[in-house]
Order: C-alpha cells, then structure tokens, then sequence
C-alpha cells in the first residue's frame, strides 16, 4: 500500500474560533485554515466568459422591512409587499398565512433573532458588491446556456437560520444571509464543525452556483454507482468553476488549505485506494456514503483524508476529460449521462 504523504502550509496562517452552537428558536466558518496562496495556483482559471455581460440583478434586502414586523398584520403586509417571496419561499409547504404571519411576528421580536441580523448586515456590509458579483455570476451562467434567466425576484433575508441558505428557482432567489455571517456571529446552523465552515461569506456564491448546477446536471435515473455520483458531483463542481473562475479549489470544494493540498499531492494514493478494493461500481449506499457524502475524514483512505473526497476525485475525472476534449462545451458536458464513458475518454491516470 503506496504511503500517505502530508505536506505543511506555510506558517502564517490564522484559526478562527467557533462561537457556541445554539439549537432553540434560531438553531443557530469555523476553523477554516487560511491557505497562504489565492486560488489555484494563484490565479484564475481559464474563462472563456470574460466578455460576458453581466446579468442585471435587482436584490431587495427584505431584512430591513423584515425586523419592523410588529404583529401579525404588519406580518401579512409583509407578504403581501413581497408576493413572490410570501407563495413560493415561505407558503411553499402550504401553511395558512395567518399562521406564517404570526410566526413572522414572533421571529422578528426575537432579541436573539435581532442581534444575528445585526451580525449579518457587519457580516455583509457591501451589498453594492454582492449585486454586482451575482450578476457576473448569472452573466457566466447565460453565456454557457443561452436560455438561462436570471430570476426577477431576488432577495436577501434573515431565516433565523430556518430552512435551508439559498432556495433558487426560475422565478425567485433568496439568498438568506444569515446562514452565511461567520464564525464571529452569535448563532450558527446546527451541524458539525467540519460542515460550519463552508458557511461563511466567501461560501455564498459557491453554493449558489453549485444549487445552479443542479438545473442543467442530467444522469441517468437508474445511475447508482459510486463511480455516478463522484462524476455527478464532479460536474456541478466543474460548472461552479467555470462561473467563478477566479474562486479557488478551497472554497469550491470546502476544504482547508491544508487538506487541498494534501489531496493533490496524494491523488495518485487516493484512486488508486478507490481501484485496489473495486470501489467505483459499488451499489452500496452505506459505502458510498462513506466517499462522497459528509464525513469529517475519510480513515479508509488515511485518518487526514478529508470526507468527501470521492467528489473532489470526481472534478478531477471531469477537468481531465475536459482538458482532453477542448471541443467538448460546458452545456455538452452537463448533458453527458453516462458516467463510465466519462471515465474512459479522460484517460485519467494521476502520476504517483
């Protein structure tokens, strides 16, 4: 068995402490190394976009009239200002409005709930920029799918941490900032810490172009291998690259600086672990679990593997099959569904 190297970042970086983790009301990034380079290499990826116009983005920051809701007809006056947002965000599971009114009211009183939107709006203070970054973002995406739309209503919001962080759809993007403040803010989603840290400001676009990939990312109903979910995780990884071409591997992916480069010197080790127990055709959830879902490390591998790594194998299949089939574009490749030719056309063969 070909021995796990570790390499170290260089000295400066910096650890960031996680603040308590608060499941009541609110259910409330962490120890993120900073790596000592910018993104891959220290550059950009290649874009092919440069030139695309931005999309326009009008972002309604509903935090704002959000904390003025007093009481549940000022709740329902909320709602009805924002109708889009009212039917398919938060009437979405069909509970009467009223209902939802009333607990609009309730979150909005909430001096816990008050203070995170205090630490959200810190957390976020250039909203200027966040529009602007989002319309190069769908400008990218339009660029490669020509019959993208940008979705009229967009909006940012504090959950109280409910829900999910970004719902996106062809009609409506909430983008609920909350989720997002950081580790200095004074509540964080409820989960792990090895999860917490891809919530952070830097995180935002990322998962947003990843939850865009999703539109586009076709497989085969019946594909269920391990080898089908690492390159169909693989392909939403590409497409967010390829729409923030400048956002590095670390941010992407999730994973500390430190654990990036220990993949990368390791990549030879790690598939040749995945081809010396015939691990890419298992059908097996429990194991597949165990390689692509979440995970805080991956032991089989080596106790520093980080979880996960079957997703960042799969980039690297589909980047080397993209690298060996320059005519292949970005919306061919989203299309492909079948994940074992993928495989064989990108020769992929990491050197040891």
């Amino acid at each position: 068995m070909r021995r796990w190297k570790r390499v170290i970042l260089c000295k400066n970086t910096l650890r960031l402490k996680l603040s308590p983790i608060i499941s009541v009301l609110l259910l409330a990034t962490t120890g993120l190394v900073s790596s000592c380079r910018q993104g891959q290499n220290g550059s950009c990826r290649p874009d092919p976009a440069a030139d695309a116009p931005a999309a326009p983005v009008h972002l309604k920051h509903l935090e704002q009239a959000f904390f003025q809701i007093k009481n549940p007809a000022e709740g329902l006056q909320f709602m009805r200002a924002n109708p889009v947002f009212a039917q398919s965000f938060l009437l979405s599971g069909q509970v009467p409005a009223d209902t939802v009114a009333r607990t609009l009211a309730q979150l909005a009183s909430n001096a816990g709930l008050q203070k995170l939107g205090r630490e959200t709006t810190a957390a976020f203070p250039d909203t200027a920029a966040l529009r602007q970054d989002l319309g190069g973002l769908f400008g990218r995406v339009h660029y490669y799918f020509p019959d993208f739309k940008t979705p009229p209503v967009a909006v940012t919001n504090v959950s109280g941490l409910l829900g999910k962080g970004i719902f996106v759809n062809d009609n409506l993007l909430v983008l609920n900032l909350d989720w997002y403040a950081g580790p200095k803010a004074s509540y964080r989603p409820d989960m792990p810490q090895y999860m917490l840290r891809r919530y952070r400001p830097a995180d935002l676009l990322p998962a947003l172009a990843t939850s865009v990939a999703d539109k586009y990312n076709k497989h085969q109903l019946t594909a269920n291998s391990m080898l089908d979910q690492m390159v169909d995780q693989g392909k939403r990884l590409y497409f967010a690259g390829a729409v923030l071409p400048c956002t590095p591997d670390s941010l992407l992916l999730g994973y500390s600086g430190k654990e990036l480069k220990n993949v990368q010197f390791n990549e030879a080790r790690i598939w040749g672990h995945f081809l010396e127990n015939n691990l890419l055709f298992s059908t097996t959830p429990f194991v597949i679990q165990k390689y692509v879902g979440e995970r805080p490390a991956v032991p089989e591998i080596d106790r520093t593997c980080p979880g996960r790594v079957g997703q960042w194998v799969g980039l690297q299949l589909v980047r080397k099959y993209m690298a060996e089939h320059s005519d292949v574009t970005l919306a061919q490749l989203m299309a492909m569904k079948d994940a074992q030719k993928l495989l064989n056309d990108s020769h992929y063969r990491p050197k040891k």
